[in-house]
């Protein structure tokens, strides 16, 4: 006994008298070019990682020796991608009765699944839009991850979207005998938004999600009408400024979109009748936009003859070349736009898909890449944190074997995951 308690003072000693920066082992990953996230391609790059954290982001020719070496060769290195606009426990059309299907647990098994297929893809971060659990299992896979129980991406968002009575987060299809829970909270005025908000953040929600208009994908409503008062998202935007939480509005409709940037919301959702009067809004309150292109992919091209989603797929084959337009007006005329991809199951690589969209209606692909790494980390308040490949910030850095500047379908085929600096998946 006596001997164990000299060598633990030997190795209290070892520790204290040596920096933990000399004891802590760093990693250095080497690559052919480095697209940092800030605007800047750098050649024959070395980020130094100690523990989570960059420390050093220099050329190869002046890395020091004396920590483990990851060489991706030829290969590109990009900052980690955000998806600012995910639903990680829907499953493909399944929209409206997926809620009241499987506990709240089983939910949490199959989001964990769902988001760490997302983190394999590149994704490092997501922001979850309210979610179809009467609970809330993505904040339980959330924790869980954040616990370090499993490996995932970092989670944010809203628990539920907060709709009114017959709106979009409402089920408007049965008859009125039928006492369903619907899968997002239902409000009518003020104070009851007032309740719906707190109880949110009790719960767990860092953002708040307002369905402020109709919904592409919910039976029995329009999505261009108008759901939420001026007053209603007034006290909305109050009470979660309170706390410190963000608010995205859900809005398709011109009207509705006006409303929530007055209102203080910090993204607009969709947006898909926005107008030129909108965007100016927008830009004069700091607005982001999350156009949300890929789900539209995704109904046409794979699922087009779904009966439950017969609506959405039909509304986006008849509103795409006009929503389209005003978004290459709204490109140009300097509105911020995030990448969301409305992500409800489909295959993980499938995400990527909305990089080059944005290309289509007149970004470079480096304004798209920035779209989904350095804006969405600005759009989370974040961006201290994540987004760019920078000294200071977790070491979540993907990379991929060709150039995606030139092909941004490389993005569907990321070779490299690390975040945190853990490594997730190498098949270099």
């Amino acid at each position: 006994m006596i001997q164990i308690r000299k060598y633990t003072l030997l190795i209290l000693f070892v520790f204290s008298f040596f920096p933990s920066s000399i004891l802590a082992q760093k990693t250095a990953i080497l690559c052919k070019t480095l697209i940092d996230g800030t605007g800047k391609t750098i050649p024959d790059a070395a980020i130094i990682i100690e523990g989570d954290k960059i420390i050093s982001v220099d050329k190869k020719s002046n890395l020091p020796k004396g920590m483990t070496i990851v060489d991706l060769g030829d290969y590109t290195v990009l900052p980690g991608m955000i998806d600012v606009h995910t639903h990680p426990l829907q499953p493909g059309d399944n929209y409206q009765n997926y809620h009241l299907s499987g506990s709240s647990a089983f939910k949490a098994l199959e989001g964990l699944k769902r988001v760490q297929n997302l983190l394999s893809a590149g994704w490092t971060t997501l922001r979850v839009a309210g979610d179809a659990d009467v609970g809330y299992a993505h904040f339980e896979i959330r924790d869980a991850i954040n616990k370090g129980l499993f490996k995932g991406p970092r989670i944010y968002g809203a628990g539920h979207y907060i709709s009114v009575t017959g709106g979009g987060g409402d089920i408007n299809y049965l008859s009125y005998e039928q006492k369903v829970i619907p899968d997002g909270l239902i409000i009518d005025g003020p104070e009851e938004m007032r309740k719906a908000v707190r109880e949110e953040i009790k719960y767990g929600s860092d953002w708040i999600k307002l369905m402020v208009t109709g919904a592409f994908m919910t039976v029995g409503d329009n999505p261009q009408n108008v759901h939420l008062s001026a007053e209603e998202l007034k006290v909305a935007v109050e009470e979660a400024t309170k706390r410190d939480v963000f608010v995205m509005a859900h809005a398709h409709a011109t009207e509705g979109i006006k409303l929530a940037v007055k209102a203080g919301a910090r993204s607009i959702e969709h947006g898909s009748f926005l107008d030129e009067e909108g965007m100016d809004l927008m830009i004069k309150h700091g607005t982001y936009l999350v156009p949300t292109l890929t789900i539209g992919l995704f109904f046409q091209e794979t699922i087009p003859d779904s009966k439950s989603l017969s609506k959405a797929v039909e509304l986006g084959r008849k509103s795409k070349e006009g929503k389209y337009n005003s978004l290459k007006l709204a490109i140009k005329k300097g509105v911020k736009i995030a990448v969301g991809t409305d992500y409800v199951g489909f295959p993980a690589e499938f995400s990527a898909r909305e990089f080059a969209e944005l290309v289509k209606l007149g970004m470079t692909p480096m304004q798209a890449i920035q779209a989904g790494t350095k804006v969405n980390a600005e759009l989370l308040n974040k961006d201290k944190e994540i987004g760019t490949v920078e000294v200071g910030k977790f070491a979540d850095i993907i990379a991929v074997k060709g150039d995606p500047l030139k092909d941004l379908s490389e993005l569907q085929r990321v070779k490299f995951v690390m975040i945190g600096g853990a490594i997730i998946k190498n098949e270099k």
